[in-house]
């Protein structure tokens, strides 16, 4: 039987949609969104040199750190929630439809916050070998071009998360968590795990998905433990049905850091949360039971209960 019907928008193949979403998120994201917060944030500048010189010369001084969260926020708003909508408008749908079809209930809710927060053990053995991790010797050139570009854009991320006021802190916490906890998700899991999950099976598009997720930071040694956050996004997501728990798992993972850099800069947090090294291993093995039996209850909890489709 044809799905079709007469007036709809034929259905494109998954390939066509992923390249055209790529297409349609790089132009937001890496071109347009950064055009526009430029102009917005050119007010909140007062250095000498032009705020283009000033970001391109990679000093980072105090006057250049609110425009540069507006340009970040605004890359983020245009290239992963307007340009996603826009692209939804144009198969006649809705943002709003990967939010409409089910109820966010508080169990689930509360199951996803504890979740996260406890994989963070899991996550923080990854984290270390990871960032230790060496190259074969035929990928020595590439090996140095991202422990530089990781240098820098490491060099970047503690300059935005150096606080000097509350009102940095809150910024940061609306530009590092709620913005991309909402932009990334509805792009890698409401999108392209959707649309993978169209060409192939549903375990195939939540890796592959991740994989993607990872790799478009280009921040290769962290790689493996956001590609796990980005799995793990990604079956919160496939078992409820719901993207709005996927965004509540991203937003706690990246408002934690946030939050514990801020209480470690004040001195109220010991534990130093941009160290690469790992907790304890009795610590790693009880968060690693906890968080599979905690995935386990989560998707016992939706297992017998009827979610929407996912397909969008």
């Amino acid at each position: 039987m044809l799905d079709y019907q007469f007036g709809a928008p034929r259905e494109r193949s998954p390939a066509i949609n992923l390249i055209v979403i790529f297409l349609m998120v790089g132009l937001g994201f890496v071109i347009l969104g950064p055009i526009v917060g430029y102009l917005i944030a050119m007010p909140f500048y007062n250095g000498q040199l032009d705020l283009l010189e000033a970001i391109e010369s990679g000093k980072f001084t105090d006057d250049i750190k609110v425009p540069l969260y507006i340009m970040q926020g605004s890359a983020t708003v245009i290239g992963l929630i307007a340009t996603p909508a826009v692209y939804m408008m144009s198969r006649q749908k809705r943002l709003g439809d990967f939010f409409s079809n089910i109820r966010t209930e508080a169990t689930p809710l509360l199951l996803t916050v504890v979740i996260v927060v406890i994989f963070m053990g899991v996550n923080s053995i990854f984290i270390e070998w990871n960032a230790k991790a060496d190259f074969p010797a035929f990928a020595d050139e590439f090996e140095k071009w991202a422990r530089e570009r990781e240098d820098s854009l490491g060099d970047l991320t503690k300059f935005l998360t150096t606080f000097s006021s509350n009102k940095e802190f809150l910024l940061a916490m609306l530009v590092i968590a709620v913005l991309p906890a909402i932009g990334e998700e509805i792009v890698f899991r409401g999108l392209i795990q959707n649309e993978l999950r169209r060409a192939t099976n549903v375990h195939v598009a939540i890796w592959f998905a991740a994989f993607l997720f990872s790799a478009i930071h280009f921040q290769f040694f962290g790689f493996v433990p956001r590609l796990l956050l980005g799995a793990l996004f990604g079956y919160l997501y496939y078992w409820s049905g719901n993207l709005t728990l996927a965004i509540v798992a991203h937003f706690v993972n990246n408002g934690v850091s946030v939050v514990a850099l801020y209480m470690h800069q004040r001195g109220l947090l010991e534990f130093d949360v941009e160290s690469s090294k790992s907790m304890p291993m009795n610590v790693v093995a009880i968060s690693a039971v906890l968080t599979v039996g905690l995935l386990f209850y989560f998707h016992k909890y939706y297992k017998d209960r009827t979610s929407p489709s996912h397909n969008l």
